[in-house]
């Protein structure tokens, strides 16, 4: 196998994207980098009147420089502020400027359009973070931490990409690599010295070592092990009004054994089943239906209702018509959940206001909750992949095949074979943790990993 740089992007143009969360906002960031990253913002951004002059030195690093903004069709000047951070001790090792400005998504398309025209070039996905790595200012696990930092969807997510971000992988494998080397560095001078009455690092010497890199592996394979399980299961409440075939739906889905009539009201509390779902625990809550209480019991079950609702992570919202009534979404505005759209009694004539988008489901029809079943795996394991699940997975794998190749070392140097045969393996166990860290890499590598991220990270 061949390894080479990227042949990519060419790292010498001047690029330019926003870097703040799409959508209006209070603040847009749109972020410029490379050699004529200065040059080029100047030719939109404007100081204030005090520090105008163009004889004026560039901010220095850490400062920011208020001004405004002259945009194409645009007839009044618009409030914004540089920030200019000078390479090589920026976060690309580049020159890197950003304009913080009105978070007014028309705006900052005219913005970024305004700078295209000006020489720069529309930043690829992860384009700024390739950078970094390609300058050396981070390796592969840092830079997947910080697209799994914006894709984290839970506290647990947030704080492993943190930690990973901080060297919580990178720092143990730095430090593993020097010890490997080292002992590569002892193998293969007794190699050079071999006539000689030289003994460079004995066997057992070699083989404590070696037990003691295993050992790190080990632990290392736990950690990314540990951070693949979730802390809690899922949990999906099934809400909507009386008599909308909740409870019926729930028995289907768990197995349960929810009391079904087509009295209203007959579910006064909740009920809680676990359940597997390709392999993620899920807990299905079935809660009373929106009503108006008629007495404190009733009351205390639209209470309760909407506490779980507000807590769900996936909300099941069945309506026998297909309607969905505005009034009925008004009471999930509190929940920041996953909402699928159920019809239940699917089985029955079609409505005139039947949703296209609503997921069709039948407890009486053959196969019909197969649907909706599907949609709710779907919806449940895409939550449940951790953000850095992608890192994980390739970090496994090539630390793996790192203790694969140490023990066949081991058993070299147990076998008192011959050193070199010790010292190949040792060698193919670097060249594995070279693929973690991105000291080795390939092309196709660095495309899977930075396409990956959003524009303008």
């Amino acid at each position: 196998m061949s390894f080479g740089k990227t042949a990519g992007p060419h790292p010498g143009d001047t690029i330019v994207a926003v870097s703040s969360a799409p959508g209006p906002g209070a603040r847009a960031v749109v972020r410029v980098g490379g050699p004529g990253a200065l040059d080029l913002v100047n030719t939109t951004f404007s100081r204030d009147a005090e520090s105008s002059e163009r004889s004026a030195p560039p901010p220095r690093r850490g400062r920011f420089v208020p001004g405004s903004l002259r945009l194409s069709g645009v007839p009044a000047p618009l409030p914004a502020t540089l920030y200019f951070f000078p390479g090589p001790r920026s976060y690309t090792g580049q020159d890197l400027a950003e304009l913080h400005t009105i978070g007014s998504p028309p705006l900052v398309e005219r913005l970024v359009a305004d700078l295209v025209a000006a020489g720069a070039r529309p930043a690829l996905p992860g384009e700024f973070t390739l950078r970094a790595f390609l300058a050396g200012k981070t390796d592969l696990p840092r830079a997947e931490a910080v697209q799994a930092v914006v894709a984290a969807g839970t506290d647990a997510d947030l704080r492993a990409a943190l930690d990973q971000l901080a060297g919580g992988v990178s720092r143990p494998l730095e430090a593993l690599r020097d010890d490997l080397l080292n002992l590569l560095a002892d193998l293969e001078a007794a190699l050079d010295f071999a006539d000689e009455d030289l003994e460079f690092v004995g066997r057992d010497e070699t083989l404590g070592r070696l037990d003691a890199a295993l050992g790190q592996l080990d632990a290392l394979l736990r950690r990314l092990d540990d951070r693949g399980v979730s802390g809690r299961p899922v949990r999906v409440a099934l809400v909507g009004r009386p008599n909308a075939g909740k409870s019926s739906l729930f028995n289907a889905l768990a197995g349960g054994d929810a009391l079904v009539s087509p009295v209203p009201g007959t579910t006064r509390d909740y009920l809680v089943k676990r359940l597997d779902l390709g392999g993620v625990a899920v807990e299905l809550v079935d809660t009373a239906g929106w009503e108006a209480a008629a007495d404190a019991v009733a009351d205390q079950a639209q209470r309760l209702g909407r506490g779980a609702a507000q807590a769900a992570d996936v909300v099941l919202w069945c309506d026998e018509d297909g309607a969905f009534a505005d009034d009925d979404a008004a009471r999930l505005a509190a929940t920041a959940a996953e909402v699928l759209r159920v019809r239940t009694k699917s089985d029955r004539a079609s409505r005139e206001r039947e949703r296209p988008e609503a997921v069709p489901c039948s407890v009486l029809a053959p196969g019909g909750t197969t649907a909706v079943a599907a949609a709710l795996r779907d919806t449940v394991l895409s939550l449940a992949r951790p953000a850095l699940a992608p890192s994980q997975s390739r970090c496994r794998g090539h630390l793996a095949g790192c203790a694969a190749d140490l023990r066949v070392a081991r058993d070299h140097a147990s076998a008192a074979d011959p050193p070199e045969l010790a010292a190949a393996a040792l060698r193919a166990a670097l060249d594995r943790l070279g693929e973690v860290t991105g000291a080795v890499y390939t092309d196709d590598l660095l495309d899977r990993v930075f396409s990956r991220f959003c524009i303008g990270k």
